[in-house]
């Protein structure tokens, strides 16, 4: 597995991709049909999430030359995208992009990690020492979904 940088140009349609297979895959049996689809819908902005992914300058895993997942890390310690391609769930690709996180947390002095995580992607993020902040309703194209604001306070300047 590798870790790498995003490439603006190159990435956006193969990210797309991952996250709706997480979305649609991972997050099955914790969401209804209508929930997912307004979550990852198959039509979206192209756009607006080239500039999105633009912006937040995810890091992005590689299993064998294919893309398996992304994650970014942004200067106050959010993770705004964490998603594994359903194809690769269970195979240590979330893993090994949340200890990239660590490293890139401690590589910049930041101290805390939060993040919004579904409910599919909860455990996973108890695993790895976040604890829930509050529970929150998000309204997305007409459906209401639920997640938890998660945080994780780090060691000694990112450690974990």
């Amino acid at each position: 597995m590798r870790i790498r940088a995003f490439r603006p140009g190159d990435d956006e349609a193969a990210l797309r991709a991952v996250f709706r297979s997480s979305v649609h895959q991972l997050a099955v049996g914790f969401y209804t049909p209508a929930q997912l689809e307004a979550w990852a819908p198959e039509a979206y902005d192209a756009i607006a999430w080239a500039e999105r992914l633009r912006a937040n300058r995810p890091f992005v895993a590689e299993v064998e030359g294919r893309v398996a997942g992304f994650a970014d890390l942004q200067p106050s310690g959010y993770i705004d995208h964490f998603f594994v391609d359903g194809t690769f769930g269970g195979r240590g690709v979330g893993s090994a992009l949340m200890a990239h996180l660590h490293q890139s947390a401690h590589a910049r002095g930041i101290g805390r990690l939060c993040s919004d995580v579904s409910l599919s992607a909860e455990g996973f993020f108890a695993r790895c020492g976040f604890v829930i902040e509050r529970r929150q309703e998000v309204e997305l194209r007409g459906e209401v979904l639920r997640n938890a604001r998660m945080r994780k306070t780090l060691g000694t300047a990112g450690r974990a």
